[in-house]
């Protein structure tokens, strides 16, 4: 393999990288030594009295990024639990990995794209992103690849916004790589009606509360420009703004 890009704890800015074809390798996770594994317990612990919604469930995090072409990219990636994430708290701490997540670019028949506010029950209450979420590790004999992330977008699109769409009908379109390291894999979805998408995301929510459950986004937006998104009134993740400028051409 050449090209190697390692996935840096903290970085200046945002890296959207072009991928045309994704190979996914399951690679050894970090030894943690005592202190580290002490002070990692202790920084969770005090997240969860801050946020009881927190749950240390079982998560994915990028070990790796590799070219093998110029847009042929391997990405080694580990099993963990969401309590690993509590160690890029620790200025001293040097074993953490960055998270792997999945996301959907769903674009509007009006030039624009669909970006969700994160509501108080999550992890990250007002900020604003595109639908997705992490990955979980494969379960028995089921593979991790590019088609089980696809899988997995979709899943949260419509869960996240009541938007269906067909895995197959989402298209790799680009990585990017954030401040923190933290690694997405981008699906562009087909365009779709602006009323359609409001009109999806007002059922998907009523039903959430129907059930007595508060859904993950509690609003969405469409943007078309960098300067919408910064009039969103509220925190975006890092790679918001990158993404919504390449979708523009800007």
């Amino acid at each position: 393999m050449s090209g190697v890009i390692e996935p840096s704890p903290r970085r200046s800015g945002v890296q959207v990288l072009e991928v045309d074809r994704l190979r996914l390798v399951e690679a050894a996770g970090p030894r943690l030594s005592p202190e580290d594994r002490l002070a990692m317990d202790r920084v969770w612990e005090e997240a969860v009295r801050a946020n009881p919604c927190l749950f240390d469930g079982p998560v994915v995090a990028c070990a790796r990024l590799d070219h093998e072409g110029p847009h042929d990219v391997v990405l080694g990636w580990v099993r963990t639990t969401y309590r690993h994430y509590a160690l890029r708290r620790l200025p001293d701490a040097s074993l953490w990995l960055p998270s792997l997540f999945v996301a959907v670019v769903q674009p509007s028949d009006d030039g624009c794209l669909l970006v969700g506010r994160m509501s108080s029950s999550t992890a990250a209450p007002g900020r604003w992103q595109l639908p997705g979420g992490s990955v979980e590790p494969p379960e028995g004999r089921d593979r991790l690849d590019a088609a089980a992330l696809r899988r997995h977008a979709a899943r949260e699109l419509v869960e996240e916004t009541g938007v269906d769409v067909a895995p197959d009908d989402l298209t790799l379109w680009v990585l990017t790589r954030g401040e923190s390291g933290n690694v997405g894999v981008l699906f562009l979805a087909p365009c779709r009606p602006a009323s359609l998408l409001r009109e999806r995301f007002a059922a998907a929510v009523s039903s959430e509360w129907a059930l007595g459950r508060e859904p993950e986004l509690d609003r969405i937006a469409l943007v078309r420009s960098p300067a919408e998104v910064a009039g969103l009134g509220g925190p975006c993740v890092d790679y918001l703004e990158p993404v919504v400028r390449r979708y523009a051409g800007c």
